[in-house]
């Protein structure tokens, strides 16, 4: 008899016993009690499918957001041993600085041996990495880099000016195919690739000359190729975000994924992205090693204000490194896409925003951060478009320690996975009214804006909120107020959709758009 033969017959046993005996008798022996709690399907106390299935139809949190106010319920079951809050009573409990819950599972199964700011679990070994960190991320620095991403925008508007069309006849609101000359959510990727890149490792990668994302890779034997940095960043987080939320079965399920044509060439896609990271840090790294002063992110890695050297391991340096230029180009394109998308479908506020910003403007092509950066309707046009939807929309998971811990005023057993989705909290109409429409004069209130500030989760929140939030305010806050003032824009129709997809974060389709100039009787001439 074959070892295939045998196989076949070993491999049926597993999943009966494992994938539906089991699960079946946990589920009705129920030892931590969570089956008290409603279902997010007839199934999920029984098996982390029914989520994993929500997840590939594209937008969870909002599925989730839902279910938790069709039910009337507070906490939901959405899996075996996993528990979503619809509360924003929840976010301190779960996110707060005094929270005794942990990074999920999720973090240690997807991170390597070298763990990162954000996939790193141990409390104290966090606390580590962030006070490292924090310096290169605090505002006074990132200001001294803001000609970094004068620069890199200056960069990009030159590629738009060269693609501008004539305007869009007064009686017309849908352009000529041919004038769709911009697919926006592409070129602000390559925008925050290049910004992202320059700032934390100095270094230019000459995606915005090329129109391109194609850059150079590396395998650990030295050996390089060209690889699209978008396409495999985005199939490697598409594909992880299907599987991994069984964590018991992730490495399972995406080995048996491969066996369809389709996800093997996801899979493969994504592959590249490990070496474009190493590539990017391995040759900051000589550079560094051969002596060159740089000012930037990957110096205060390496050594602390004084110039003593950190001597960490190249597995935590490649790590970190990953961590930012992943995250930093991600979110802050996902914001940038959405701001300008929404403001082109309201063009009051579109009008509101480029008085405000005309009037601390000349002739400059690039915004000065110093003009632009306490502008009132500027700072809520991001804050609205962040909140009505997150770029990390969902919600990011945590564990509650052995021992347990309280939630909502509810005592949730230990080791129990529980979260609360960021477009959850941010579509709460007891704290955001209406909050299915884009209103950024909800932040323009002094008093509004502190009511609401505790429930503003885009970053998340507590000891584990994002470190970078003060480069995707820089960056977001240069740009929106740069291409405003300098353009105006059509979408293709009235009734075009913006795609999205969300892996971890969302992933965005095509923005394509009609982009000219604004006229000479408008402030800006050149």
């Amino acid at each position: 008899m074959g070892i295939a033969t045998l196989a076949l017959p070993a491999l049926a046993a597993y999943v009966i016993i494992v994938w539906l005996i089991l699960p079946v008798f946990t589920y009705f022996r129920d030892p931590k009690g969570l089956r008290k709690y409603h279902n997010l399907s007839p199934l999920s106390g029984m098996t982390d499918f029914p989520y994993l299935y929500l997840n590939s139809q594209g937008f969870r949190s909002k599925s989730i957001t839902e279910a938790h106010r069709r039910l009337n319920s507070p906490i939901l079951r959405i899996g075996p041993n996993n528990l979503s809050f619809g509360d924003v009573k929840a976010i301190r409990d779960i996110y707060g600085h005094s929270t005794p819950c942990l990074k999920d599972l999720k973090y240690s199964i997807t991170g390597g041996p070298h763990p990162n700011i954000f996939d790193v679990v141990d409390k104290p070994k966090h606390s580590e990495k962030r006070k490292r960190l924090s310096a290169a991320f605090a505002i006074k620095n990132l200001v001294d880099w803001e000609f970094k991403v004068a620069d890199t925008t200056a960069r990009l508007l030159a590629a738009f000016d060269k693609r501008c069309t004539e305007p869009l006849p007064a009686n017309r609101t849908t352009p000529a195919k041919a004038d769709l000359t911009i697919e926006f959510n592409h070129w602000i990727n390559l925008f925050t690739i290049e910004a992202i890149n320059i700032i934390a490792l100095s270094s230019r990668l000459g995606v915005l000359e090329q129109g391109d994302d194609l850059v150079t890779a590396q395998r650990v034997d030295g050996t390089t190729y060209q690889t699209h940095y978008r396409k495999a960043q985005n199939q490697s987080a598409f594909a992880t975000s299907h599987f991994i939320w069984d964590y018991g079965n992730f490495h399972l399920l995406a080995q048996l994924s491969q066996i369809f044509p389709k996800w093997r060439q996801i899979w493969r896609n994504a592959e590249p992205w490990r070496d474009v990271i190493y590539h990017q840090a391995i040759t900051r790294l000589d550079r560094y090693k051969n002596g060159e002063k740089l000012d930037d992110f990957f110096t205060s890695l390496m050594e602390n204000k004084s110039g003593e050297p950190y001597n960490l391991e190249f597995g935590e340096i490649l790590g970190d490194v990953g961590a930012v230029i992943d995250a930093g180009a991600d979110t802050t394109a996902i914001a940038l896409t959405q701001v300008l998308e929404l403001l082109i479908r309201h063009p009051a506020h579109m009008e509101t925003l480029r008085d405000e910003v005309d009037a601390v403007l000349d002739d400059e092509v690039v915004a000065p951060f110093e003009k632009v950066r306490n502008l009132p309707f500027l700072r809520a046009c991001l804050d609205e478009a962040m909140r009505i939807i997150p770029p990390t929309s969902a919600g990011l998971p945590r564990r509650t320690p052995p021992e347990g811990a309280m939630i909502m005023g509810e005592w949730i057993p230990g080791n129990t996975s529980v979260s609360m989705t960021a477009y959850t909290t941010h579509h709460d109409p007891t704290i955001f009214p209406a909050p299915e429409e884009f209103q950024p004069q909800r932040w323009m209130d002094p008093s509004e804006r502190k009511r609401m500030e505790p429930y503003f989760i885009p970053f998340s929140t507590g000891g584990r909120g994002c470190i970078g939030r003060n480069i995707s305010y820089l960056e977001q806050t240069i740009m929106l107020a740069s291409l405003v003032h300098r353009y105006e824009f059509a979408l293709p129709s009235p009734d075009w959709k913006l795609k999205r997809f969300e892996a971890f974060n969302l992933l965005m389709g095509e923005m394509p758009i009609k982009i000219w100039r604004r006229t000479p009787g408008n402030p800006l001439v050149s």
